[in-house]
């Protein structure tokens, strides 16, 4: 079981875009990390610890590629919204003076890929000093070799895998 403090959490959603979502991937398809993730969003948000959806647009293309906004879920569900142009969710997009106006401190990371997007973000959250949890069952990856590589090696580097289920937020106290 993972205790986190909502007001000092925040959940961030990498990628759940159309494009990438209807890809082949593994171990799970990108509509059962959606599904995950987006009833880990709806228990964040009933928590009151915020959700922050990250989308990517590849740079210097007039148009971008269809499917590439947001899940509609994702994005109804997402407290909000960060543009990237590079793999990560840090660079050049405001995504940490956000979190630091939220006075956050740590990240509940889910999103497509596993060893990609949510990897290179996490190498980045560290850099910044951010406490680390990975809802593994709502991330995927191109392969399931990927997915478990930096499920096993790369992310337990940086912070606590665990499933959603695992991921509790306190109770706000009552007064």
């Amino acid at each position: 079981m993972v205790i986190l403090e909502p007001a000092s959490t925040a959940l961030v959603l990498v990628d759940f875009m159309p494009r990438i979502i209807d890809l082949s991937l593994g171990p799970r398809s990108g509509a059962e990390a959606l599904h995950a993730a987006c009833a880990l969003a709806e228990r964040f948000r009933a928590g009151g610890a915020p959700v922050v959806a990250v989308r990517v647009e590849r740079p210097q293309v007039a148009e971008q590629p269809p499917g590439s906004e947001l899940h509609q879920r994702v994005a109804a569900l997402a407290d909000e919204t960060v543009v990237k142009g590079t793999i990560g969710s840090f660079h050049h997009t405001g995504l940490h003076d956000l979190l630091q106006g939220r006075k956050v401190t740590t990240l509940v990371l889910a999103g497509i890929a596993t060893n990609m997007g949510v990897e290179s973000t996490a190498r980045t959250a560290s850099d910044h000093g951010y406490e680390l949890v990975f809802a593994e069952d709502a991330m995927t990856a191109l392969t399931s070799a990927e997915h478990q590589a930096a499920i096993a090696l790369n992310l337990p580097r940086f912070g606590q895998v665990a499933s959603s289920a695992e991921l509790t937020l306190k109770a706000a106290a009552s007064s």
